[in-house]
């Protein structure tokens, strides 16, 4: 006679026979970019595992990956780019890597703005700080997960459908937040030339520091006139980066008379568990902080 025990485990094999094979297991996500991991956790959901490469509060300017994240990237799925040249590194990423799998985001937004550095001009790669231009990564994201996994298509394409509406919600949220703020206050004094994707949205002028990356250092000159613009037009704050020494804009406070307005994220989002962690939360810190020490 079977004990209830072995007729319990018999009906427990029948029943997993009957109901087919186990769920895949996530799709395995590298990303090169804070913004385009969170964006992949929206989209993907329980159906992706997002592996960090360059993560929260680290300058991507700046970054150089390690032998891990080499591997990382060679063990993924797939790979988001954030594009339109911020990964200057890509190439060593690449080698030995399927080429298929890498899917430049940025590259295929479109619609970049053109900036002059060094006499040349060059594609602006903060293309997410336009809410818009999210939304559309977001679609771009959705449609390369049911590429990988088609299977799940109908949980990529809810899950994308629902942060479409957050991203619609946030955008009116930093239109009635910059409202707030007269068009002849809206000057931005940054420490690097970030943000002019937010301005072209909301009807800012950037007056940064040093150029598009953060490795640049600014001229004595440019300091100089920056000073005196800063003087002409009035401006009230001036603004330092998460990941950037503030002496520079501290000292420019000190010479203008211009008071220090806060910290921005001007190069993806910041570290776990702070105010800017996730896409939303850092769109809404740089606005209200922006908006309120104008004001």
């Amino acid at each position: 006679m079977k004990s209830p025990f072995r007729t319990f485990l018999a009906l427990m094999l029948a029943m997993v026979g009957l109901t087919g094979t186990a769920p895949a297991a996530p799709l395995k996500v590298a990303s090169l970019s804070t913004v385009l991991s969170d964006v992949a956790r929206q989209v993907g959901g329980d159906r992706v595992q997002v592996e960090e490469i360059v993560k929260g509060g680290v300058d991507p300017h700046e970054f150089s990956p390690s032998p891990s994240d080499v591997q990382t990237v060679t063990e993924a799925d797939m790979v988001l780019i954030s594009g339109k040249g911020m990964e200057g590194y890509l190439a060593k990423l690449e080698q030995g890597a399927d080429a298929k799998k890498f899917v430049n985001v940025g590259d295929r937004l479109g619609n970049s703005l053109k900036l002059v550095e060094d006499g040349k001009k060059i594609e602006d790669p903060h293309w997410w700080h336009s809410v818009a231009n999210v939304k559309k990564a977001a679609d771009l994201v959705r449609d390369a997960l049911i590429a990988a996994d088609p299977t799940d298509k109908d949980a990529f394409t809810a899950n994308a459908a629902a942060y479409q509406t957050k991203l619609d919600a946030l955008d009116k949220a930093i239109k009635l937040k910059v409202a707030e703020l007269g068009r002849d206050k809206r000057k931005l004094v940054t420490s690097h030339d970030a943000f002019q994707y937010f301005a072209r949205d909301y009807g800012f002028k950037i007056y940064p520091i040093e150029g598009v990356s953060t490795a640049e250092e600014p001229s004595t000159r440019k300091v100089a006139e920056l000073l005196g613009t800063i003087k002409q037009e009035k401006v009230k704050a001036v603004f330092f980066e998460n990941t950037q020494n503030p002496k520079v804009i501290e000292q420019i406070t000190k010479e203008t008379g211009a008071r220090l307005g806060g910290e921005l994220y001007a190069d993806g989002l910041g570290a776990p568990g702070g105010d800017a962690a996730t896409y939303e939360a850092m769109m809404k810190h740089n606005v209200n902080t922006v908006v309120d020490a104008l004001k």
